[in-house]
């Protein structure tokens, strides 16, 4: 087969999940809603962070990014996917799967990042709650979403760079639901070891290093908090880390489940089932995990829908 220069390819196919036509209308309301819910879910808990002035902590301020980068996340792979599903079309341009991949990459990464700086967060709380506000101060909180920014954008750049420098063949079947970087390089018809080398080193460096930096983080945590004489200050500890913890077992157990299944399995569908589950699941769940165990985002809420209902009626009269 005669590869054929990046540059003249029009379109790649995304084979999405199921190529049942009896399924396609039960797809696309099931992503539709999950879609809706993480946006408003993510947006509702931005407005009560930014809305309540006794959730202006660096917490809330790194949970509010979170939230922002989670719709981002999602809107990055949904809306293409629910747009083939009402056309019947499986067609993305060159262009078009490029773009998507650079924002995919960049905003994951994004995750990772910030989930790293929220658990050095939790760690400077309890293990040094006398020094919290001064060194974790606006400026550096500032400086640490400016570099989680940075660190992403540059991978994302990297990524995006060398996949164009590739050439592709006239089988361009992807067998997910978005263009995702490894499935993407892996139709290419030239050398790829380049590639597959910077993969493995940027997902050994962005991947395992943000993990170990957390384990390290709650290692130090668990150990201050077992240190404590009172059972009260060690669940009340304990409950400022639970939300944080939930979503990071979350987001690596699924992540680390996609890319190990795509590895060790000949199923297209599983693999794409376990992308499913890390691009749309989490973003979603997110906003749930840390809202439902913490009071002082339902009472953020409560005050928010209250403030609305109140203007509302004012405005009615």
């Amino acid at each position: 087969m005669e590869p054929k220069n990046s540059t003249g390819i029009k379109y790649f196919l995304l084979l999405g999940l199921s190529e049942d036509p009896e399924l396609q209308p039960l797809l696309f309301g099931l992503f539709l809603s999950m879609y809706l819910i993480t946006v408003w879910g993510n947006l509702l808990l931005i407005l009560a962070v930014s809305s309540d002035s006794h959730l202006h902590t660096p917490m809330y301020f790194f949970l509010s990014n979170l939230s922002l980068v989670d719709i981002c996340l999602t809107s990055t792979t949904v809306p293409k996917m629910l747009h083939n599903i009402w056309t019947q079309s499986k067609a993305i341009t060159y262009a078009g799967c490029i773009s998507q991949m650079y924002f995919f990459v960049l905003f994951t990464t994004l995750d990772d990042c910030l989930l790293t700086v929220m658990a050095y967060d939790r760690y400077v709380a309890i293990c040094h709650p006398l020094h919290y506000t001064v060194i974790m101060n606006p400026q550096l909180c500032g400086l640490l979403v400016l570099a989680c920014w940075v660190i992403s954008v540059a991978n994302a750049l990297l990524e995006s760079c060398m996949t164009l420098s590739l050439s592709f063949c006239t089988h361009l079947e992807i067998h997910y639901f978005f263009c995702e970087l490894k499935q993407v390089v892996q139709l290419a018809c030239s050398d790829m070891s380049l590639n597959n080398v910077v993969m493995t080193f940027v997902a050994g460096l962005l991947g395992a290093g943000p993990l170990v930096g957390i384990i390290y983080s709650y290692s130090k945590i668990v150990s201050s908090i077992l240190r404590l004489s009172s059972a009260q200050g060690k669940s009340k500890a304990f409950s400022t880390c639970a939300s944080h913890l939930s979503v990071v077992a979350l987001f690596y157990c699924l992540i680390l489940g996609a890319y190990v299944d795509s590895g060790l399995s000949y199923s297209s569908h599983s693999t794409a089932t376990a992308a499913l589950m890390y691009t749309v699941v989490t973003p979603m769940l997110n906003p749930f995990i840390y809202s439902l165990r913490n009071k002082d985002i339902q009472g953020a809420l409560r005050r928010l829908f209250r403030t609305k209902l109140l203007k509302g009626l004012l405005f009615l009269n």
